[in-house]
């Protein structure tokens, strides 16, 4: 591990004190290429990081929620920075989730601007970041001066059951001189955009000026864009290309006084294009709410067993408890599962304690309870592979409980 300090060759200690006593701290200290001894105990860098291709520390494994301050990043533009042929980095959220910096991007993966190369020039090998299963918020650049809140510049960058959610800046991604990013199984909610001058844009895919068309590619497939706020176009492809696949979802996303902003736009000027394959669907109607049967005589002499007393010997097994609006007997269903159940090896590798799929009539309202203390994530049925979420839960005598109204996979992690 290599540091670039921002003050050299001090002559004399008495200076360099004083010095260090006179002038304000602009920036933390840069690491190049951390290894697992610069790590903060969520599994991420300690500060501000340049990663290169000399970089041997290349998959970062996130065990606890990792907030990155604005100490952690002083008066730069970024956190962690993945250079020109760097080469191929992973970060495994298993459902954690990185909030801030609260005063730059996140993510920078190959160069803006690449000094002495022709325009739009690819670079051979790219940067890679594949960032997965983790929630992304509380990012804020606000400066309006087109700074993403994750920026990504030339290089490519792969999200796969990732969430933005409560970020607020200038634009969320922003595919830079023939950069390319495919997302899958991703939900950008309740987001800020900032930038007034670009047009209030979450995604967007452009060159690098405006005499230049490069080949810079968006791949969305399986996205949901709900509550974000003063955006006018969701997505845009300026000089590049967008690719919508699978199930989009858009709902209630505003712009000013509440009016709803567009889906996406493109421009035929400068070439941008936007081939839309998708099944784009608007907000899911409400569930119904299935009203509780009066009672009525039985038209036998013999009842019929109550369906949920066939769930007394599983929560005798397993310890849970289960509870439903309207009763075990309301239609809805509980399976245990195993690790080939659950079906997503970071969260199998990380240890779980116990799962439970929950499914049928989910919509009323269920609680479950797990025998353990630990944090609860939820697979959600509803997309295919099924989107990754923290869930809120409480603690009472002992057990971890979460409710849910829509059906999927609880899964009890360790804290």
């Amino acid at each position: 591990m290599k540091l670039i300090s921002p003050v050299k060759n001090a002559l004399l200690c008495f200076l360099f004190l004083t010095a260090l006593l006179a002038v304000p701290v602009q920036s933390q200290t840069i690491l190049t290429n951390p290894d697992a001894d610069d790590l903060l105990p969520c599994g991420l860098p300690t500060s501000e990081s340049v990663f290169t291709s000399a970089a041997t520390y290349r998959t970062f494994e996130l065990t606890a929620n990792c907030t990155i301050t604005a100490a952690m990043v002083g008066n730069d533009d970024q956190y962690m920075y993945f250079q020109d042929n760097s080469g191929e980095f992973t970060i495994n959220g298993n459902g954690y989730t990185i909030t801030g910096p609260p005063n730059a991007t996140l993510f920078i993966v190959g160069y803006f601007a690449r000094p002495g190369a022709a325009i739009g020039a690819v670079v051979t090998p790219p940067a890679i970041l594949n960032l997965n299963d983790v929630t992304i918020s509380g990012v804020a650049t606000d400066r309006d001066d087109n700074t993403p809140i994750l920026a990504h510049a030339g290089g490519r960058f792969n999200a796969t059951n990732v969430i933005f959610s409560g970020n607020s800046g200038d634009f969320i991604l922003d595919l830079f001189n023939n950069a390319s990013a495919y997302l899958t199984d991703i939900q950008v909610l309740n987001n800020r955009i900032d930038n007034i001058g670009s047009g209030r844009i979450i995604f967007r895919s452009r060159g690098r000026n405006a005499a230049q068309i490069p080949n810079t590619l968006l791949v969305i497939t399986n996205a949901r864009f709900e509550g974000n706020t003063n955006v006018s176009n969701i997505l845009w492809a300026l000089q590049g290309t967008i690719q919508l696949r699978g199930t989009i979802i858009f709902c209630n996303n505003t712009h000013d006084a509440g009016q709803q902003a567009n889906h996406y736009g493109f421009s035929t000027t400068q070439g941008g294009v936007v081939d839309d394959q998708s099944d784009t669907r608007g907000c899911p109607p409400p569930p119904k709410r299935k009203k509780k049967e009066e009672a009525r005589p039985t038209p036998t002499p013999t009842p019929r067993p109550a369906y949920g007393a066939s769930y007394v010997a599983l929560q005798t097994a397993t310890g849970m408890t289960f509870e439903a609006t309207y009763g075990l007997d309301s239609g809805v269903h509980f399976r245990q599962l195993d690790g080939a159940g659950i079906g997503v090896q970071s969260i199998i590798d990380a240890g779980y304690l116990a799962a439970l799929d929950v499914y049928g009539y989910v919509e009323q309202g269920v609680e479950v309870c797990f025998p353990q203390i630990g944090r609860v994530i939820f697979l959600d049925a509803r997309t295919m592979p099924r989107a990754i979420t923290p869930l809120e839960a409480t603690v009472r005598d002992g057990m971890t409980c979460a409710s849910i109204s829509s059906p999927g996979s609880l899964v009890l992690m360790p804290n």
